[in-house]
């Protein structure tokens, strides 16, 4: 049974010492828009559900290199896997319909059905077969409360990478950029009406907040040390009906944060009527 009722959330997580964003058009710098405020994009964010959700053995269509589990090399293969039926010439035969394709892979894979997903493939026709899933979990960009303060340092490897050892070569220079310290704040919606495409059920809503606690847990890194990243709250705003009782704007604009991050919990279960968020502590 589909998700029934509309579900806003937010997560507050701190940055210490880490890099949680780096930009690839900018040396690798932790992510800040024009004003310097920190960012860290609905990508990286949604690629750390999918991780947290594989890790709990559940099916993902979109998993990276170094944790794929089952041998696929790349998303086309994974897609046209026997296990799924959406062979190479499913379509040219006429033996599954774009819309029991997006069944086949919603009931396969938890993060397609939660976040959607466009599936291309080949058929007798000129312009091939697409299959766009629009998913019921939007995820938004996460800001920083405040700009931050970010710190680049030299370091130099004790090895070089190449040549014959009689000199350092230039590979043994690089550079690591880090936040010194920041709060940040990202906000979700769960759409009831889109749920229904996917199958997306309260049980599924519920694994997404079972996972949100525990965000950054087994994400370490050279740029993100053990530690250095944590979801401190979870706000999460169930509500009583498939439209919402408010808007998810409105919802989301009732979250007021010190520059710590701290919040009143007290006035924030009080401030719409007949919504009272769950306020979970970070893992």
């Amino acid at each position: 049974m589909s998700l029934k009722n509309k579900i806003d959330f937010a997560v507050i997580f701190s940055v210490k010492n880490a890099n949680p964003n780096g930009d690839p058009l900018n040396g690798n710098r932790p992510r800040v828009d024009y004003d310097g405020f920190g960012e860290i994009t609905d990508v990286c964010l949604k690629r750390k559900i999918r991780d947290r959700l594989q890790e709990k053995q559940y099916g993902i269509f979109v998993q990276t290199d170094e944790k794929k589990i089952d041998g696929m090399p790349s998303l086309k293969a994974r897609a046209e896997s026997e296990t799924v039926g959406l062979g190479k010439d499913a379509f040219n035969r006429k033996k599954t319909s774009p819309e029991e394709a997006t069944k086949l892979a919603c009931e396969k894979w938890l993060d397609v059905r939660t976040f959607g997903q466009l599936f291309a493939f080949k058929s007798s026709a000129k312009d091939g077969v697409s299959i766009p899933i629009r998913g019921p979990v939007s995820i938004q960009s996460a800001f920083s409360l405040e700009p931050v303060s970010l710190t680049s340092t030299q370091i130099t490897k004790s090895v070089s990478g190449e040549g014959d050892g009689t000199k350092k070569s230039s590979d043994t220079m690089g550079m690591k950029h880090r936040v010194d310290k920041a709060i940040y704040v990202t906000y979700g919606s769960m759409n009831p009406q889109l749920a229904e495409r996917t199958g997306f059920s309260n049980e599924d809503a519920d694994t997404i907040k079972s996972v949100l606690p525990q965000l950054f847990e087994g994400d370490a890194s050279s740029a993100r040390p053990e530690g250095s990243m944590a979801v401190e709250k979870v706000i999460w705003w169930q509500h009583n009906c498939k439209s919402g009782q408010y808007s998810s704007a409105k919802v989301h604009r009732s979250l007021t944060l010190s520059l710590d991050g701290s919040l009143d919990e007290n006035a924030l279960k009080n401030t719409l009527d007949g919504l009272e968020p769950e306020i979970i502590d970070g893992f």
